[in-house]
């Protein structure tokens, strides 16, 4: 058995205030933390029992926040230390998910030293990213992140792109493609926006009608232009799928459950959506990694992911998506339950236009060709 964790060294802690920001307010779950960072006794035995809990020879270390930078670089100079103190002979990797506001040229010196894999969250170019992604100041951040997108690639630093598709850049899909290309992305993850208030759906959330366009302008260039050349989780799980291959990213898993979300104080939470009092599974100092793995409460929650709207049932792509993130069923279903995936009509949409290219693509690795040979085939 093995599990993914997502590790968060300054829990909410983060410089930014982003508008959309779904973790800043987890801090109201420790009201009277002091500390700003992991302590050493917790990053150990988080390593540790990481290592030990995977039945693979390789061992992913997935570092997140808030804002991991306010940990320290000696903070993950000293993890790095300890991984290959403990690493029982396995290969360790690490990726870091950041703003990229602190990095430095040193702190890029040591991703590259290290083959850090840096996620950067960036929107768009400055006029996109700037609409959401502030200051606690409520300043613009953009220059800053465009600028520690050219340190990494002044240090060869491996790095993808985040891009939280939202009400505002979801009308400029190409505007966002071709600026992300034009950085150096070569993995553009997207993530759409979803917010639910008292009120209803906030304003900052992509309509479902424009997250499918969205998606389908870029798929439209991007399998004719770049598919073999730059990676997109969303394109690569649909075909992955068509294939009968495992599923790329665990929103379309058929289901989850050890995806888990680590605090600051070895608490470990069901998922980094779900990090709130009734999905606490423990605490590593208490009990281990294995152990938590092996809870009831983990294959139930896991279990739940099946989805019961009734239109799920009956749709012929329901192997495709499983009904999505369980965090997204907040829309009713023809049964009046809130169950249905918000964004089912999107991911619909997206999986009937794109089945045709997709089952091209899977007549052609079938036959010994690769899939990214498709692109001979198509017309500007």
């Amino acid at each position: 058995m093995r599990c993914h964790i997502m590790a968060k060294p300054t829990g909410s802690l983060c410089n930014l205030a982003c508008d959309y920001c779904f973790y800043l307010d987890k801090s109201t779950l420790y009201p009277h933390r002091k500390s700003r960072c992991m302590d050493d006794a917790t990053l150990e035995n988080y390593i540790i029992q990481h290592i030990d809990a995977q039945d693979t020879d390789q061992v992913l270390f997935a570092w997140q926040g808030g804002e991991p930078t306010l940990a320290g670089l000696s903070f993950f100079q000293k993890a790095v230390d300890l991984q290959q103190r403990f690493s029982q002979g396995k290969t360790i990797q690490n990726t870091f998910q950041t703003n990229g506001i602190l990095l430095n040229d040193e702190w890029c010196r040591f991703f590259h030293q290290h083959a850090f894999l840096v996620g950067i969250s960036i929107d768009g170019d400055a006029a996109l990213h700037d609409k959401y992604r502030k200051t606690i100041a409520g300043k613009p951040t953009h220059k800053r992140v465009a600028e520690a997108v050219s340190l990494l690639n002044k240090h060869h630093v491996e790095f993808n792109t985040l891009t939280v598709v939202n009400a505002v850049n979801s009308c400029y899909p190409l505007e966002v493609y071709e600026y992300l290309k034009q950085l150096g992305s070569r993995h553009m993850q997207f993530i759409p926006l979803l917010e639910s208030t008292k009120e209803g759906i906030s304003e900052r959330s992509v309509e479902p009608e424009k997250l499918a366009t969205f998606l389908k302008t870029i798929f439209y260039h991007w399998v004719r232009q770049d598919i073999g050349i730059i990676e997109i989780p969303f394109f690569e799980h649909t075909f992955a799928a068509w294939c009968g291959l495992p599923a790329v990213t665990c929103e379309f898993a058929p289901s989850c459950g050890y995806a888990f979300a680590l605090e600051l104080n070895g608490d470990v939470y069901q998922c980094d959506h779900f990090v709130s009092p009734e999905y606490l599974l423990g605490n590593i100092h208490h009990e281990h990694i294995k152990d938590i793995m092996a809870r009831k409460a983990c294959k139930t929650f896991g279990e739940a992911k099946q989805p019961q709207a009734p239109e799920c049932g009956s749709c012929r792509v329901k192997f495709l998506c499983h009904g999505g993130c369980p965090k997204d069923r907040i829309a009713l279903s023809s049964r009046g339950l809130s169950e249905l995936n918000y964004f089912c009509s999107s991911c619909k949409s997206f999986f009937m236009y794109s089945e045709p290219y997709m089952l091209m693509m899977k007549s052609l690795h079938e036959n010994g060709y690769r899939p990214a040979d498709i692109h001979q085939f198509l017309a500007d």
